[in-house]
């Protein structure tokens, strides 16, 4: 399995040097987002279908092909649809484009290839579920259930947060309501759930490999949690929201949905 994992995160590595060069061009790094959805995708799809010893690929390998294309496919358009339509750029490239000063472009430049090396790790575990030896049985039908309430989760997320954004009597105020009301970042716990999919179709007794499949989970936490997301994005939002997004803080779940607790302050 080890070549066609090389040539996977070969290509990703190429994918994201392109994302590099036109997010550079448009002056925008939230297009490196929809990049990095839509090629880990493609590499997800491409090492799930990737044939055993020359045989045709089996229903297992169909089903993860279709699950993480069925993911790419709904976060890239999201977000491609989000920076497209948006001239302000995402307040963690904002913040990287003051930080990093003249020193941007190559700094971004080596983000985005850890991102290529993040998204081929990913596509591992989509790899290691994909072949597990056997028929089709209860774990591909919990590992089912488990994306698709972790996509929805998702998108109803994102949903909420766009029409509270559109209301123009919410200008400057956080976000609150629905998931936000239980978890400040239900987006992000949904994305990580998906990748909890993973092991459950992977994982057994006749297939040590399937283990693998937990780096998935575990390292979308870690790049969640302690990573590019909500370190970067709390503080964006405290430098923009002061004292009302501390108190939200106090209120709610940082990650998990939570019922949300009354403010000491």
């Amino acid at each position: 399995m080890l070549l066609p994992i090389l040539g996977v995160t070969a290509a990703f590595c190429l994918v994201m040097a392109v994302a590099w060069a036109f997010q550079k061009a448009r002056r925008n790094g939230g297009w490196t987002d929809v990049w990095w959805s839509y090629a880990t995708g493609a590499a997800g799809v491409a090492l799930a279908l990737w044939p055993v010893a020359g045989a045709a690929p089996g229903a297992r390998q169909w089903l993860a092909a279709a699950l993480v294309a069925a993911w790419s496919l709904r976060l890239g358009t999201h977000l491609l649809k989000r920076v497209g339509a948006s001239p302000v750029e995402d307040p963690r490239y904002a913040h990287f484009r003051k930080d990093w000063g003249k020193d941007l472009d190559r700094r971004m430049f080596g983000f985005l290839q850890v991102q290529a090396l993040s998204g081929a790790l990913l596509a591992v575990a989509v790899m290691v579920a994909a072949h597990r030896p056997g028929p089709l049985c209860w774990q591909d039908a919990a590992g089912v259930a488990l994306m698709l309430l972790a996509i929805g989760g998702e998108g109803l997320a994102d949903a909420q947060l766009a029409r509270f954004k559109a209301d123009p009597a919410n200008h400057g105020k956080v976000c609150d309501i629905g998931l936000w009301g239980w978890s400040r970042h239900p987006n992000y716990f949904f994305e990580w759930l998906v990748w909890m999919a993973w092991p459950v179709i992977a994982i057994g007794l006749a297939w040590p490999w399937g283990w693998l499949a937990l780096a998935g989970p575990a390292f979308m936490a870690l790049l969640l949690i302690k990573g590019s997301g909500v370190p970067p994005l709390e503080a964006a939002m405290i430098r923009s929201r002061g004292e009302a997004y501390r108190a939200y803080q106090r209120r709610v779940s940082v990650f998990i949905p939570l019922p949300p607790r009354k403010d000491p302050a």
